[in-house]
């Protein structure tokens, strides 16, 4: 017969586990930005597209340089702004609710000074990635700013024949580089150069810093992520087993006005679902069995 401490102590037991066994699966978030880059609303100005972005629910957002500010100050922005204009971006960010994460396709230039404004304007904008197209012999010193800064560098892949439109290249350039220097990873311009996006993903694992994610049809034009030719599930699926934790930005290079926001939404939708289906499983964590008293 089992005494009352015993009862008591494997009733407390079978809570436990019944409770463990119980509880629900949670999903965990990859740790990725959904981003747009400014460049697919083009035709309007940085302060619209802050708007529309808001509208779709995008919390961040890529800014190109030379974008028109709005419709009354149809001045280009960039890293040239003055302190009044970036205070009124900076005021529609934080109205909008969206955040600056990165900057780009940008040059830096090729001495400190010229590069360093660059940084200059990323930290003040509280940017993460400056998306760029560099010289590798200014690799070096570009890694040493960013290592100050702690602001990535993320190498662009504009198609061939451009000169960084092979992973190949790009991880000879990063060679010997910091972790904060890598890719830009614009898979459609891989698919547009010939390659296989999934395959250069892997190529480049562990220095992926960001995206221009894209899907494309058998013409090479940007359709909604997931209906196209260019795997885009896979995609994902290749960066959460690399554990990439940075932006994603949705670059859609046709179509225009009501279309285009349709297209985008598409976009949002099919990421956010995709993403939560792919993301590991994890178990919430077990109430505490209830305390025994005396």
């Amino acid at each position: 017969m089992r005494t009352p401490l015993i009862a008591a102590c494997a009733a407390t037991l079978v809570m436990a586990v019944g409770a463990q066994t119980a509880a629900p699966q949670r999903r965990q978030r990859p740790g990725w930005q959904l981003s747009c880059q400014a460049w697919t609303f083009r035709e309007l100005t940085v302060l619209e597209t802050l708007d529309t972005l808001q509208s779709l629910g995008i919390r961040f957002v890529e800014f190109f340089p030379g974008q028109r500010l709005s419709k009354d100050k149809p001045i280009g922005f960039d890293h040239n702004a003055a302190p009044e204009v970036i205070a009124e971006v900076k005021a529609k960010l934080q109205a909008t609710g969206v955040r600056a994460i990165a900057y780009g396709v940008v040059g830096l230039g090729s001495d400190e000074a010229s590069a360093r404004k660059v940084f200059e304007f990323a930290k003040t904008m509280g940017i993460r990635v400056l998306t760029t197209e560099p010289r590798e012999e200014d690799l070096a010193m570009l890694d040493k700013l960013a290592q100050e800064y702690k602001i990535g560098i993320a190498i662009h892949n504009h198609p061939k024949p451009s000169h960084y439109w092979s992973p190949e290249t790009v991880l000879k350039a990063v060679d010997g580089k910091s972790a904060l220097v890598g890719a830009c990873a614009d898979t459609g311009h891989w698919y547009r150069s010939g390659l296989n996006p999934v395959d250069c993903l892997k190529q480049l694992k562990g220095r992926v810093i960001s995206l221009h994610f894209k899907d494309l049809d058998a013409n090479k034009g940007d359709v909604p992520f997931g209906t196209g030719v260019c795997d885009a599930e896979g995609q994902l699926r290749e960066l959460a087993a690399q554990g990439f934790r940075g932006p994603v930005s949705i670059e859609f290079e046709r179509t225009s006005g009501a279309e285009l926001i349709e297209n985008v939404r598409k976009c949002v939708e099919w990421f956010r679902e995709t993403s939560r289906k792919i993301a590991p499983a994890r178990r919430a964590r077990p109430a505490a069995p209830p305390s025994q008293g005396k």
